[in-house]
């Protein structure tokens, strides 16, 4: 008897010991299956955020191109950047290039523009519109700086696009340096694809202005368009803002003018431009956007603000001119002489002046730099149907409050840039 209830007690400590080494072997391999899960999710998080393209692992093509993308990205911010002429601003030229690759002889125009990042959300219907080679040059300043760097990464990874077509540079102040926000998740969490780089670009649209981006933060339009410029190897050269819309056949259109004809290297090419009423669509060629010209629901651009700048262009008669223009194929319709203060938006030889950068903020950036064509000898062809459209009427009051000063400031820095012009053509008879 009494050794049966020994037994019995072995008994139960075995099964208690059995029922402990179960209970473990089940803790281990739920640790093991916890631990694994978070690794991947680890793994997901580095692929998700630093590489925001989604769906593709190590040993990917797409992870591979990822890898280059990057690489060339941090290769691109490893110089540190150069320094503008003024030392107030440094500049990384070709943060991001383009995957296109073009032929020889078939790299004739490329759209050169600028932003903030404020207004670069405009660059999905640039794109879209456009279709063949962008330059594009952005201010960033304070944390704009990162948010640019990460962003500008997304959209060349997640837009096809962007990718195929657009080459990125990057101007901030001279103190501050750009880096590619390596564990900063927050800039990719969402990222998904294209339309959500564009949302949240979209999103920051209204944190400032242009010309209001904080005290002592001047927006440098002019060394932005250099630095665009600078980018591309094209023939010729277009030079927007980038709120603004060319005509949907323009890029073709010009590039068959240019082989049928031989283009004289003092000639730049005009581009009517108007506002358009925000509430309708961008004509896409010059029979929809004369249609609504004659209703008022498009005019010639800053009509309000500053009609003398545009006047020259003579709307009537390149509107006008549509009832004869029967070839079909884009032409010169008529050849002005310029005058002060015209500043027209042209396609010219990648080689015309520069900018002067000297001009920021608002007034006279681009009145100087087309005062300076027609001194050197540049003749201003209006061409027959391409344009530019801006989306809604310029008004008063809508600007900064620091607008009229800036004007006044410049208009100062615009007599002595006169001045010297002369020195710089001394053989040439025409002023401004």
């Amino acid at each position: 008897m009494h050794l049966s209830k020994k037994c019995s007690a072995f008994r139960v400590v075995l099964s208690a010991l059995l029922l402990v080494a179960l209970l473990q072997l089940l803790y281990l391999s739920f640790l093991t299956k916890f631990q694994s899960k978070q690794q991947q999710q680890q793994q997901h998080q580095r692929y998700r955020y630093p590489e925001p393209l989604g769906g593709s692992g190590p040993g990917s093509a797409a992870h591979s191109e990822k890898n280059s993308r990057k690489e060339r990205l941090r290769y691109s911010l490893s110089s540190g950047g150069i320094f503008d002429q003024s030392g107030q601003y440094r500049v990384y030229k070709n943060l991001i290039q383009k995957d296109f690759a073009s032929k020889p002889g078939t790299n004739v125009l490329t759209l050169v523009t600028h932003t903030s990042m404020n207004n670069l959300h405009h660059l999905q219907d640039l794109v879209e519109r456009w279709r063949n080679p962008l330059s594009v040059a952005i201010f960033a300043h304070g944390q704009d700086v990162k948010l640019a760097t990460a962003l500008v990464y997304a959209l060349g990874a997640l837009c096809p696009r962007v990718q195929t077509l657009v080459d990125f540079h990057l101007v901030c102040l001279s103190g501050e340096t750009a880096s590619f926000p390596e564990d900063d998740h927050r800039h990719f969490a969402g990222l998904d694809d294209c339309a959500a780089v564009f949302s949240r670009l979209e999103a920051h649209k209204d944190r400032y202005r242009n010309y209001a981006m904080g005290a002592d933060v001047p927006y440098p339009n002019n060394l932005l368009r250099n630095v665009a410029r600078g980018g591309t190897e094209s023939s010729f050269i277009l030079v927007i803002d980038i709120d603004m819309m060319p005509a949907a056949d323009l890029h073709q259109q010009f590039v068959a003018m240019v082989g049928r004809r031989q283009l004289a290297p003092d000639q730049v090419f005009v581009l009517p431009a108007f506002e358009i009423r925000h509430t309708r669509k961008i004509p896409a060629s010059k029979a929809e956007l004369v249609q609504l010209y004659q209703v008022g629901e498009v005019r010639p651009f800053y009509e309000e603000l500053c009609p003398r700048c545009q006047a020259p262009t003579n709307y009537s008669q390149w509107v006008n001119s549509h009832l004869r223009d029967t070839s079909g194929g884009l032409q010169v319709a008529y050849t002005l002489t310029w005058v002060d203060p015209w500043e027209p938006f042209y396609i010219g030889p990648r080689n015309v002046p520069l900018y002067d950068e000297n001009f920021k903020q608002y007034g006279f950036n681009r009145i100087s730099q087309a005062c300076e064509l027609h001194v050197a000898g540049y003749e201003f062809s209006v061409l027959s149907s391409a344009f530019l459209v801006h989306r809604g009427f310029k008004i008063q009051g809508e600007f900064h409050a620091r607008k009229d000063e800036e004007n006044r400031r410049n208009r100062l820095l615009f007599r002595t840039f006169k001045e010297a012009l002369k020195n710089k053509y001394p053989t040439s008879s025409r002023r401004c």
